[in-house]
């Protein structure tokens, strides 16, 4: 593989708070949308597959095909590789690369998948050519991307407006796009795909435990990850306002009555035969 361009700068990283999220995804509460076209057959290339969760569930997915899990920081992939051991999984491997210029031929795979991907990278536009070079004819290129902007929670907390507008400024600053969700019809169409199925789906965190978990895991990243990190650095902001911020996210979660829900864009796109 070659090595990734730096075309932009991934603003989570992967502090333990990061990972809390990233481990609870499966393919069931993040690519419910392209399940129903899975055959058991296919090679799938499963971009950004952090610590492999979902990666895993694909693979078993397809018993007789095989499932390639990708990222940009081979630091995560020992832990992907951890995730397919500890489940048995014979049809999985992982590598690094970068979505701008992937190292597979034309016509390599049945599906090429990124969940939480575009939405980090500097263009999108190119991601979504490369993912339909490698992908065969009539297979399917399937994203999935949050839209911070479209996120939403009651009851109303100025702490949590102030991190909605923080987290935005700073990805974009890093060269992202926070609001992905809602572009990714439209990067799509300007990356030369015709036949286009966008559809939206949510993550809501309302009981007891869910906001416990949500909430907690905002409130450490705010303060001990990456983002954090980078955020002062920036000068986006100073210790004191990630603090409150933090304070915020936990105030939140405490409230009976309290609700939050994340919405994402999907596009499923199949390649011309």
């Amino acid at each position: 593989m070659s090595k990734p361009q730096e075309t932009a700068v991934y603003t989570h990283g992967h502090h333990e708070s990061v990972l809390r999220s990233h481990t609870w995804r499966t393919a069931a509460n993040s690519a419910a949308y392209l399940l129903g076209s899975l055959k058991p057959h296919m090679k799938i290339l499963d971009i950004g597959c952090g610590p492999g969760t979902i990666t895993a569930d694909l693979a078993e997915l397809v018993p007789d095909g095989h499932v390639t899990g990708a990222d940009h920081a081979s630091g995560i992939l020992d832990q992907a590789r951890a995730t397919a051991a500890e489940r048995g999984l014979t049809n999985v491997d992982f590598a690094v690369a970068d979505v701008h210029a992937l190292d597979w031929p034309d016509d390599t795979f049945c599906v090429v998948h990124a969940h939480q991907v575009l939405q980090h990278v500097g263009d999108p536009v190119q991601a979504l050519r490369e993912m339909k070079r490698v992908t065969k004819p009539g297979g399917f290129i399937a994203v999935r991307d949050s839209d911070y902007a479209a996120m939403t929670w009651y009851p109303a907390s100025p702490g949590m407006d102030d991190w909605q507008d923080l987290y935005q400024r700073v990805a974009r600053a890093n060269g992202g796009e926070p609001d992905a969700g809602r572009r990714l019809k439209s990067w799509a169409l300007r990356a030369g795909l015709t036949d286009i199925t966008a559809t939206s789906g949510t993550w809501t965190f309302a009981t007891a435990e869910e906001r416990a978990w949500w909430s907690g895991l905002w409130a450490d990243r705010t303060v001990a990850s990456a983002y954090a990190e980078r955020a002062t650095a920036g000068g986006h902001a100073t210790a004191g306002q990630l603090a409150a911020i933090s304070d915020a996210w936990r105030e939140w979660g405490k409230q009976e009555d309290a609700w939050f829900s994340v919405l994402h864009g999907e596009i499923l796109c199949r390649k011309d035969a």
